[in-house]
């Protein structure tokens, strides 16, 4: 199933993909919800952020591909932070620039992940039946300003300027297929293509291992990762993350006005 939230009648709804009209849905994403026997097309609906999610992880050195291109050693454990929740974005929308940062912005495309119950101190057993579904993840970053101060890497601040958070445009419950790739085209041109199975630590194991640092909460959007080919983007360029069986999801960074 392909899950969405919208906007309907001027009221924000749940639904999920039913060919080509969404199914509205009664009730809470992660509980069983129900069909309201309502459907409305799905061509011309006003998107919204599939789930609203308490907190971001933001996995970084994830891939193998970017890690040995970069010369950094395999972590032994997952490398992470947390975004801010005012950085959050969602399909369609576009994605400002920085009032506070006159450099360069680049995109990332990533698999995310969605949690779907509490999970506290997890094996990887229970990880896999803890996650929800994936999600298309654009992690916008404004590098330079990691290393800017040589006493503190800025990594919170270069990740959460408002907007830079992307995901969506559905949360899919299926599985992802075995051969599972990531592509990003910036401007209609192929960046970034690689596959789910370059991921040092893979989903179910990024769930266990965050699991025994913080309570995961249902909602909450893990994004895994990105690999080689990240640039900085074009104001007015629009980039789009792909993720084999989930979907496609599309901003405009910097659109003019």
């Amino acid at each position: 199933m392909k899950y969405l939230r919208l906007r309907h009648n001027g009221a924000e709804r749940l639904g999920r993909i039913n060919g080509d009209a969404v199914e509205l849905l009664c009730g809470d994403l992660f509980a069983n919800p129900v069909p309201t026997g309502e459907t409305v097309p799905l061509e011309g609906i006003e998107w919204l952020m599939p789930c609203l999610p308490p907190k971001m992880v933001i996995i970084v050195h994830n891939i193998r591909a970017a890690v040995e291109k970069a010369g950094h050693p395999i972590p032994e454990d997952p490398l992470y932070l947390v975004r801010s929740p005012q950085a959050l974005n969602w399909h369609q929308q576009p994605i400002p620039k920085p009032a506070g940062f006159d450099g360069r912005v680049f995109y990332e495309g990533e698999l995310g992940v969605v949690v779907g119950k509490v999970a506290r101190n997890l094996d990887e057993a229970q990880a896999a039946d803890a996650i929800f579904g994936y999600t298309c993840i654009n992690d916008v970053s404004a590098l330079e300003l990691v290393d800017r101060n040589p006493s503190f890497g800025q990594w919170t601040r270069a990740k959460s300027f408002d907007g830079f958070g992307c995901f969506g445009p559905v949360i899919s419950t299926d599985p992802l297929p075995a051969d599972a790739e990531i592509v990003t085209t910036v401007g209609g041109r192929e960046r970034q293509r690689y596959p789910v199975s370059d991921m040092i630590f893979n989903p179910v194991q990024l769930v266990s291992r965050i699991s025994r640092d913080m309570t995961l909460m249902p909602g909450d959007v893990i994004c895994c990762g990105t690999s080689v080919g990240v640039l900085p983007m074009k104001p007015g360029t629009t980039v789009e993350v792909t993720v084999s069986g989930v979907g496609t999801l599309s901003n405009v960074y910097a659109p003019t006005e």
